[in-house]
């Protein structure tokens, strides 16, 4: 089967819809493109990115939100971005530089899933 991929849009289950939208239009610059009170969903959008919230579907019975990842955002000002969240934000790591190139940190949105952000740094730590 040959296919060929041309956007991701992750679609995350929320409890709290209303508070999702806004963390992630108040936190982090996103726009609500589409709010569907009838189904539960809204999608928002941020530059390149795609996210779509849902709340929970009776038939999947999943007891709170889960993902075995992370989301992994790539910005252009990486210490702006942890200068704007780190007081506001469930912090999981601080902002370092890594040795793969990377500097970044991570935060928890308010349904508990992991955001990373990072930058492509020049220098490599020593």
């Amino acid at each position: 089967m040959k296919a060929t991929a041309l956007n991701l849009s992750p679609m995350l289950e929320t409890k709290d819809l209303a508070a999702t939208i806004e963390f992630y239009k108040d936190m982090l610059g996103f726009t609500c493109d589409t709010l569907s009170e009838e189904w539960g969903w809204a999608h928002l959008t941020k530059d390149n990115i795609s996210i779509m919230f849902t709340k929970p579907n009776e038939e999947r019975n999943i007891p709170e939100p889960i993902m075995s990842g992370s989301l992994y955002i790539t910005v252009d000002d990486v210490d702006s971005v942890w200068d704007n969240l780190k007081y506001v934000c469930s912090i999981c790591y601080p902002i370092e530089n890594f040795e793969y190139g990377m500097r970044e940190f991570a935060v928890f949105d308010n349904n508990g899933y992991l955001l990373q952000f990072g930058q492509v740094i020049n220098e490599q730590p020593s």
